[in-house]
């Protein structure tokens, strides 16, 4: 199978053509130049660079190379794609078409004009679904009750956060919301969450439960999440379980363990609210 991947920041590319090589799939990275590290030329069969905004070039490099299916993998930071962003003719015209300016009404712009020239956009998990979290403590410590309390009540909260396009993670202290995440990403916003608690642990809580893909903005922890946890006094994770990307998953956890974080994957609900 031959697959198109877009590749944003961070090692989530660089896992997915690990996993294609390793399934025999040829893979051909589209890198983009602002976000995209180099190391995805050594694991892609092709790579092409080029700028946030060249649709047109996008399109162009599917067609010379038959890629009819494409995935998009690793992050593109919110604030980017709308603030430097230099769009060609055919993504200024998605970008003008927009009601809304949020991700998903950009990349469901982007979707349909690929539609049109056959090309589909596939779930960005495609080749790394051994990689999502389980459910249950993943983690040598349970949590402690007020934890829990505080991981289900942040839950709630990133469930509806998750259906807005604003951001996927919540900061909880004592079942009060402290900070919710938007352009400025998780780290940034467990940062802020701290200088307004003086001293209070925290817990995180990701979700994407209530989103009904995965073809971008994927929830994703590693062990930059636990650093940036233990810097903050942030003591308790919460994710949806199936639903998260674990990268790096022994010193994830390794480091989670030595920090004393407890991490719960959280089994889907019975019912749930799309």
């Amino acid at each position: 199978m031959k697959y198109g991947l877009i590749a944003g920041n961070g090692r989530f590319p660089v896992l997915a053509l690990e996993a294609a090589r390793r399934a025999g799939h040829e893979a051909v990275a589209i890198a983009i130049q602002e976000e995209a590290s180099g190391d995805v030329e050594a694991f892609a069969a092709r790579t092409y660079w080029i700028s946030l905004g060249q649709l047109s070039r996008l399109i162009e490099i599917c067609r010379e190379e038959g890629i009819t299916e494409i995935m998009m993998c690793g992050q593109v930071k919110h604030a980017k794609i709308f603030s430097t962003i230099r769009p060609d003719w055919r993504l200024f015209k998605v970008l003008a078409s927009l009601r809304e300016k949020n991700t998903a009404a950009l990349i469901g712009g982007v979707a349909k004009v690929l539609e049109d020239e056959g090309i589909r956009l596939v779930e960005s998990t495609l080749l790394l679904r051994d990689l999502m979290a389980g459910g249950g403590v993943l983690t040598k410590r349970k949590p402690s009750s007020d934890e829990q309390r505080d991981l289900d009540y942040g839950r709630r909260i990133a469930a509806a956060l998750s259906t807005l396009d604003v951001g996927q993670s919540v900061a909880v202290a004592e079942r009060a919301c402290v900070a919710l995440e938007a352009m400025e990403g998780t780290d940034a916003m467990l940062r802020r969450a701290a200088s307004l608690v003086e001293g209070k642990p925290l817990r995180l809580v990701k979700g994407s439960e209530r989103r009904d893909h995965r073809l971008f903005d994927v929830p994703v922890i590693g062990p930059g999440t636990i650093a940036v946890m233990a810097e903050t006094g942030t003591t308790a994770l919460g994710v949806d379980a199936g639903r998260t990307l674990v990268l790096d998953r022994d010193e994830c956890f390794g480091a989670a363990n030595a920090a004393g974080v407890t991490i719960v994957g959280f089994e889907p609900q019975v019912s749930r609210e799309k």
